[in-house]
């Protein structure tokens, strides 16, 4: 059932917030692949904002729109349509996903645009490439939750080895768990821009013994022993991207990084520069990122393992309505030490 399903908030464009200034589109708002020409130009309008879209995500690109969502009719089908990819007049590159909302008929009901790298208005976007084939694995590349380069993880010995340097079937102390051998570990190399750019968690922030980067999404497990959020419980998971402050755990934008993934037999809390993180979750978000036979031997109880590991998230609603902002790191450090 999708409501046991890991929901993602994504960042959109309506269609309409960003049409084509020229070209044989010219006046229409974005559409769908089928309907789109190779070197159209597209603007946002001045009334162009994101909106957050959440979304159960199912098979095949295929979501549904989550109950709450404050963007599009929940219960709806959502499509993941392509991945386009437009250039500025400065010759810089920008991908967008395009999904298609269609009603209980079949019928287009709605377009959005998730772009994977920041936009500015003003600027005309020349549309280079319509991709088909490859906006499910771009998708599933945003869900991997991912460890960069150089980010020291606890062997089972106690040994802190850099994530680079590990390999399949090496054995890792996990919270729950105890000792556990890793099946598998993905690397991929992008842009850290918008969606992508990490999430630098400086030392001592979080009571992590060095700089710890992440992926956005990642989720790191905290223990509260006073409940400082009203949260109701005292295990959390946080995502990283929830924690920015613009001081002690900021965004770096820019140039390109390095994400690591690690999987095991079951979702598992690990520990990474000495504070508890959670390793990837095979689920219908990310399983196109993975090897056909790794995914078909754990998917299944991997959905299981994510069910409960989303009972401990903090979700979006408790962050709307304690309207921490930046001061959410702060408290969770306090709230760990009692």
């Amino acid at each position: 059932m999708t409501s046991t399903r890991p929901a993602q908030t994504l960042s959109v464009y309506r269609a309409d917030m960003f049409p084509s200034v020229n070209g044989a589109n010219m006046g229409d708002p974005l559409s769908f692949a089928e309907e789109l020409v190779p070197e159209d130009g597209y603007a946002l309008t001045s009334e162009a904002a994101l909106l957050p879209l959440t979304v159960h995500p199912g098979e095949s690109g295929r979501f549904t729109i989550a109950a709450g969502s404050q963007t599009g009719t929940p219960g709806a089908t959502l499509v993941l349509d392509s991945v386009l990819t437009f250039m500025t007049r400065k010759s810089e590159m920008v991908e967008l996903l395009v999904l298609v909302e269609v009603d209980a008929a079949g019928n287009v009901a709605e377009i959005y645009a998730h772009p994977l790298a920041p936009m500015q208005q003003k600027t005309d976007y020349l549309l280079v490439t319509i991709d088909r084939d490859t906006a499910i694995e771009r998708f599933a590349q945003l869900a991997c939750v991912s460890f960069t380069r150089g980010t020291h993880i606890t062997m089972a010995t106690g040994e802190q080895r850099p994530v680079e340097a590990l390999h399949p079937g090496d054995r890792i102390l996990t919270r729950d768990d105890g000792v556990q051998e890793i099946r598998w570990i993905g690397h991929t190399t992008t842009r850290a821009l918008g969606a992508f750019a990490p999430i630098l968690i400086s030392e001592g922030a979080l009571h992590n013994t060095r700089d710890l980067l992440v992926a956005p999404d990642h989720r790191l497990f905290i223990y509260q022993r006073s409940d400082q959020l009203g949260a109701g419980r005292s295990e959390l998971l946080v995502k990283a991207r929830h924690l920015v402050n613009d001081e002690t755990i900021t965004v770096q934008q820019g140039g390109f990084v390095d994400y690591y993934q690690i999987l095991f037999d079951t979702h598992q809390i690990i520990y990474a520069e000495g504070i508890a993180a959670e390793t990837l979750l095979a689920d219908p978000r990310t399983r196109p990122a993975l090897p056909r036979n790794i995914a078909e031997a754990i998917l299944a109880r991997h959905g299981r393992d994510g069910a409960a590991h989303s009972d401990i998230e903090l979700g979006q609603s408790l962050l709307d309505r304690s309207n921490l902002g930046p001061n959410l790191a702060h408290l969770l450090k306090r709230a760990s030490i009692g």
